[in-house]
């Protein structure tokens, strides 16, 4: 299978980069041809310019995220491994979204229409892998707004059977040592 991770987390050190070395171990050892990207490490740019949303009706990326656009529409397993914070991805993984997501990569609106047309439908598979400070009964009561933005709105621009499966650590905050390695130890198994 063909996977791009994408990793966003600003600290090379955390375990939210431990979790996608496991990740990465698991999908080379299981035989995916893989492409990573980490957000940060690139230095990408999440900011959405003026031109850029001016643009947002016409087709393609902008060129400087051309690369990102490419890895997107190569892909049939797109993995999200990242912190939750403040109920959401990080600013840098929206802004991986608001720019790489654009008309004529994941989406079409045919002129006649008011209704958008999936165009990543090569995508067969999104798994987020995430953390969460807080405990799931108080994710669940703010909304999960994160898993939502996956589950409901990028999936619909993929592959009408797309599957996504959704694995948190939660209470990521006071989680021990223990509880960390069940939980990397949980994502692999639930990958291979």
């Amino acid at each position: 299978m063909r996977t791009l991770v994408v990793h966003c987390h600003p600290d090379p050190g955390s375990f939210t980069a431990a979790v996608r070395d496991r990740v990465v171990e698991t999908l080379r050892a299981r035989g995916d041809e893989l492409r990573v990207t980490d957000l940060y490490a690139e230095g990408f740019n999440p900011v959405l310019s003026v031109e850029e949303r001016r643009r947002h009706l016409e087709p393609g990326p902008d060129p400087s995220v051309a690369h990102h656009a490419e890895d997107l529409k190569w892909c049939q397993h797109l993995v999200l491994v990242y912190p939750t914070w403040w109920s959401g991805p990080p600013a840098m993984l929206k802004g991986w979204i608001d720019r790489v997501w654009v008309r004529d990569v994941a989406f079409d609106l045919p002129s006649e229409s008011n209704r958008v047309h999936a165009k990543l439908r090569n995508v067969r598979r999104i798994t987020v892998v995430t953390t969460h400070g807080s405990s799931k009964l108080v994710n669940a009561i703010e909304g999960e707004a994160g898993k939502r933005l996956v589950t409901r709105t990028l999936r619909a621009v993929c592959h009408p059977l797309v599957r996504t499966r959704w694995l948190a650590c939660y209470g990521m905050d006071t989680a021990t040592e223990q509880e960390r390695t069940a939980f990397l130890d949980r994502v692999a198994a639930k990958l291979r």
